[in-house]
Protein backbone atom coordinates (compact mmCIF):
# COMPACT_ATOMS: atom_id res chain seq x y z
CA UNK A 1 0.00 0.00 0.00
CA UNK A 2 1.42 3.12 -1.11
CA UNK A 3 0.19 6.61 -0.64
CA UNK A 4 1.15 9.80 -2.72
CA UNK A 5 0.13 13.51 -1.81
CA UNK A 6 -0.39 15.46 -5.07
CA UNK A 7 -0.48 19.20 -5.22
CA UNK A 8 -2.98 20.57 -7.47
CA UNK A 9 -2.93 24.03 -8.91
CA UNK A 10 -5.89 24.84 -6.92
CA UNK A 11 -4.08 25.54 -3.53
CA UNK A 12 -8.05 24.92 -1.71
CA UNK A 13 -7.58 21.05 -3.39
CA UNK A 14 -6.06 18.77 -1.72
CA UNK A 15 -5.40 15.47 -2.80
CA UNK A 16 -4.30 12.23 -1.54
CA UNK A 17 -3.98 8.90 -2.69
CA UNK A 18 -3.34 5.33 -2.43
CA UNK A 19 -2.48 2.37 -4.26
CA UNK A 20 -4.46 -0.52 -3.66
CA UNK A 21 -3.01 -4.18 -4.02
CA UNK A 22 -5.36 -6.97 -5.41
CA UNK A 23 -6.20 -8.29 -2.01
CA UNK A 24 -9.56 -8.13 -0.83
CA UNK A 25 -7.59 -8.09 2.90
CA UNK A 26 -6.98 -4.62 1.45
CA UNK A 27 -10.39 -3.57 2.21
CA UNK A 28 -9.52 -2.86 5.98
CA UNK A 29 -6.48 -0.96 5.07
CA UNK A 30 -8.20 1.36 2.43
CA UNK A 31 -11.04 2.29 5.30
CA UNK A 32 -8.64 2.78 7.90
CA UNK A 33 -6.35 5.36 5.43
CA UNK A 34 -9.69 7.24 5.11
CA UNK A 35 -10.94 7.24 8.28
CA UNK A 36 -7.50 8.99 9.65
CA UNK A 37 -7.89 11.50 6.69
CA UNK A 38 -10.73 12.73 7.68
CA UNK A 39 -10.55 12.55 11.65
CA UNK A 40 -11.45 16.29 11.66
CA UNK A 41 -15.06 15.23 10.07
CA UNK A 42 -17.87 15.01 12.23
CA UNK A 43 -18.60 11.12 13.17
CA UNK A 44 -21.60 10.67 11.30
CA UNK A 45 -20.21 12.33 8.22
CA UNK A 46 -16.67 10.55 8.67
CA UNK A 47 -18.67 7.01 8.45
CA UNK A 48 -20.45 8.10 5.25
CA UNK A 49 -17.66 9.17 3.74
CA UNK A 50 -15.34 6.08 4.55
CA UNK A 51 -18.35 3.71 3.74
CA UNK A 52 -18.23 5.00 0.18
CA UNK A 53 -14.82 4.46 -0.10
CA UNK A 54 -15.12 1.29 1.65
CA UNK A 55 -17.57 0.20 -1.19
CA UNK A 56 -16.03 1.82 -3.94
CA UNK A 57 -13.01 0.18 -3.46
CA UNK A 58 -14.42 -3.56 -2.76
CA UNK A 59 -16.17 -3.11 -6.01
CA UNK A 60 -13.14 -2.92 -7.95
CA UNK A 61 -11.36 -4.95 -5.82
CA UNK A 62 -14.53 -7.77 -6.65
CA UNK A 63 -15.37 -6.46 -10.48
CA UNK A 64 -12.01 -4.88 -11.39
CA UNK A 65 -8.58 -5.40 -12.59
CA UNK A 66 -5.21 -4.62 -11.11
CA UNK A 67 -3.75 -1.77 -11.09
CA UNK A 68 -5.84 -0.19 -8.42
CA UNK A 69 -6.13 3.16 -7.00
CA UNK A 70 -8.35 5.72 -4.68
CA UNK A 71 -8.23 8.91 -4.08
CA UNK A 72 -9.64 11.72 -2.39
CA UNK A 73 -9.91 15.09 -3.49
CA UNK A 74 -11.29 17.64 -0.98
CA UNK A 75 -12.11 21.54 -0.81
CA UNK A 76 -13.62 23.06 2.02
CA UNK A 77 -17.22 21.57 2.23
CA UNK A 78 -16.41 19.74 -0.25
CA UNK A 79 -15.02 15.91 -1.28
CA UNK A 80 -14.71 13.75 -3.82
CA UNK A 81 -13.65 9.96 -3.99
CA UNK A 82 -12.08 8.36 -7.20
CA UNK A 83 -11.74 4.92 -7.35
CA UNK A 84 -9.43 3.52 -10.63
CA UNK A 85 -9.36 -0.02 -11.99
CA UNK A 86 -7.73 -1.94 -14.71
CA UNK A 87 -10.81 -3.46 -16.14
CA UNK A 88 -12.39 -1.83 -19.46
CA UNK A 89 -16.13 -3.06 -18.40
CA UNK A 90 -18.51 0.05 -17.20
CA UNK A 91 -19.69 -0.18 -13.10
CA UNK A 92 -23.35 -1.03 -13.19
CA UNK A 93 -26.14 -0.32 -10.56
CA UNK A 94 -27.46 -3.58 -9.90
CA UNK A 95 -31.37 -4.60 -9.39
CA UNK A 96 -32.82 -5.93 -7.43
CA UNK A 97 -31.44 -9.39 -5.60
CA UNK A 98 -28.07 -7.98 -6.84
CA UNK A 99 -25.44 -6.03 -4.55
CA UNK A 100 -26.56 -2.53 -4.20
CA UNK A 101 -23.29 -0.73 -3.20
CA UNK A 102 -24.17 1.82 -5.72
CA UNK A 103 -27.04 2.66 -5.64
CA UNK A 104 -26.77 3.26 -2.05
CA UNK A 105 -23.52 5.61 -2.74
CA UNK A 106 -25.68 6.93 -5.28
CA UNK A 107 -28.01 7.89 -2.20
CA UNK A 108 -25.38 9.55 -0.49
CA UNK A 109 -23.61 11.20 -2.65
CA UNK A 110 -24.34 14.44 -4.25
CA UNK A 111 -23.41 13.17 -7.73
CA UNK A 112 -21.73 9.63 -8.77
CA UNK A 113 -20.65 8.32 -12.40
CA UNK A 114 -17.57 6.70 -13.87
CA UNK A 115 -14.93 7.67 -16.79
CA UNK A 116 -14.10 4.90 -19.11
CA UNK A 117 -10.30 5.16 -20.64
CA UNK A 118 -8.13 3.23 -22.42
CA UNK A 119 -6.64 1.23 -19.93
CA UNK A 120 -9.58 1.00 -17.33
CA UNK A 121 -12.24 3.28 -15.52
CA UNK A 122 -12.38 5.64 -12.56
CA UNK A 123 -15.90 5.57 -10.87
CA UNK A 124 -16.37 8.73 -8.54
CA UNK A 125 -18.93 10.35 -5.65
CA UNK A 126 -18.65 13.70 -4.72
CA UNK A 127 -20.40 14.20 -1.13
CA UNK A 128 -21.27 17.27 0.61
CA UNK A 129 -19.23 17.84 4.11
CA UNK A 130 -21.10 21.22 5.21
CA UNK A 131 -19.59 24.47 5.96
CA UNK A 132 -16.28 24.91 7.57
CA UNK A 133 -15.22 20.87 6.14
Amino acid sequence: MTTHQLTPPDEQLRVVALEVADDLGEVAAVRAWADRLLADLPDERRRVVVWVVEELVTNALRHGEPPRQVRLLRRPGWLCVEVDDGCLDTACVRRAGGGGGLRAVAGVSLSWGQWQRSTGKTVWAEIVLGAGH
